[in-house]
């Protein structure tokens, strides 16, 4: 007879596609069942993109008009105690949150790409001055095309617009707008189709959790994600159908584990989340108005768990 995990032994976490690969691979490779840890996925409506792009679509210019929580509620309401994300993102989650703090980096190192149509007139960074770029605000792809593009154009030639990677792939496609910021499994889709890639950028990420998390619980976690991500690197292809299966037919038809660059994915063990790398991000998000200057490392960031770990 199985014998029942405590409750404190259990954590309930969103599944967020390639953020959370090494993390399916602990549940599958029965790495948490291991540590003694059972780890339940909890699926968001921005986990997984299923519906038909639209063509009716309303262009928002202003991040201001997006929550930086919205497609990350559920540990505000309590349903979830642990999600990643980027860490432009995560800083300002973490000021904006009730229930959470950063308590870690996470394991993927994640890549955001822009593209255009294939044969588009727009071909590198220059040429996107004063055009449409899609991307999610307040999220990778929002912080990343900022910082790819601000060292080629002026602040104010910079246009971002808010789409999910489904509708501005597609109004890429249609020449609505000039390219769509992405990451996997959409940057090979794109590739796949002739997309023209204009610039690409990794970046690090980290995790927010409830303060309900148990130290040992998390201790636990962070050893069979550390072991999940050196199987991950060891044989990167054996995992990605995990990505191929984020996404909405027809799209996850066309592409195969065959078509992925592999070492576009970066995976590293999770680790405490440095002062002086905090300091840096805070700084530019406050210089580009993402953030309000009113927080400090400590209010933030809660490393203690990790650190031990």
């Amino acid at each position: 007879m199985a014998t029942e995990i405590p409750t404190n032994r259990k954590v309930i976490t969103e599944v967020t596609g390639v953020f959370s690969l090494p993390w399916q691979i602990a549940r599958d490779e029965g790495l948490f069942a291991a540590e003694g840890v059972e780890v339940e996925f909890h699926q968001t409506p921005a986990s997984i993109e299923t519906r038909f792009p639209a063509t009716d679509l309303d262009y928002i210019e202003d991040h201001t008009l997006v929550p930086a929580l919205a497609g990350h509620t559920a540990l505000e309401e309590k349903t979830v105690d642990v999600y990643r994300a980027c860490e432009w993102g995560q800083v300002r989650r973490s000021q904006d949150s009730n229930n959470g703090r950063i308590i870690s980096k996470r394991s993927a190192v994640v890549s955001q790409a822009i593209f255009s149509a294939p044969g588009s007139r727009f071909t590198h960074p220059q040429t996107l001055a004063n055009e449409r770029v899609a991307v999610r605000f307040h999220h990778g792809s929002h912080y990343a095309a900022l910082q790819s593009l601000e060292g080629f154009l002026k602040p104010e030639e910079i246009r971002l617009v808010h789409l999910s990677h489904i509708d501005g792939l597609e109004a890429v496609r249609r020449g609505d707008i000039a390219a769509v910021t992405l990451m996997e499994p959409w940057i090979t889709l794109a590739e796949k189709q002739g997309f023209q890639r204009i610039v690409e950028t990794h970046y690090q990420g980290s995790e927010i959790a409830s303060p309900d998390v148990d130290p040992e619980t998390w201790k636990a976690v962070h050893r069979a994600v550390t072991k999940a991500t050196e199987l991950l690197n060891a044989d990167k292809r054996k995992y990605v159908h995990y990505l191929i299966a984020t996404l909405p037919e027809p799209y996850r038809s066309e592409i195969t584990p065959e078509d992925f660059y592999l070492p576009r994915l970066r995976f590293v063990p999770p680790a405490p989340y440095d002062e002086r790398e905090f300091q840096q991000t805070y700084d530019w998000l406050v210089g580009w108005n993402l953030i309000a200057p009113e927080s400090s490392f400590t209010d933030l960031v809660d490393n203690r768990v990790a650190a031990a770990a």
